[in-house]
Formats: structure tokens, C-alpha cells, sequence
């Protein structure tokens, strides 16, 4: 499983619905960048590309 953010489309800590919205805390807020810190936790939900308003999260399985 992979999660990835693309920076060209996220807002970054401005928006955070990701990190707000992931049930394993998969995201942290790390400056001015939400990043992936615990992709191993992740149980594929999807609740963060639902939440995601400019779709730069995606989940891929494997």
C-alpha cells in the first residue's frame, strides 16, 4: 500500500482535512507540509482522498 500527497495540489496545513480525517493518524503536520509518517498504519479507508478538496491524496494498494 502506498500513500502519496502531491504538493503541487495540496494547501498544505491551511486545509489539513487529511490529517484531520484519518482514523490511524496516518499524516502529521511538519512545518508548512502535511506529510506521511506512519503509511504502514494505513487500513485503506479512503476517508482521506474523500475528504481531500483538491485531490492531492491517493491510496494505492499494492
Amino acid at each position: 500500500m502506498s500513500v502519496t500527497i502531491d504538493y503541487n495540489k495540496c494547501n498544505g496545513p491551511e486545509c489539513a482535512e487529511c490529517v484531520n480525517a484519518c482514523p490511524m493518524e496516518v499524516f502529521e503536520i511538519q512545518g508548512d507540509k502535511v506529510v506521511v509518517v506512519r503509511e504502514e498504519d494505513c487500513t485503506f479507508c479512503l476517508v482521506c482522498e474523500d475528504v481531500c478538496p483538491t485531490g492531492a491524496v491517493k491510496v494505492k494498494e499494492d
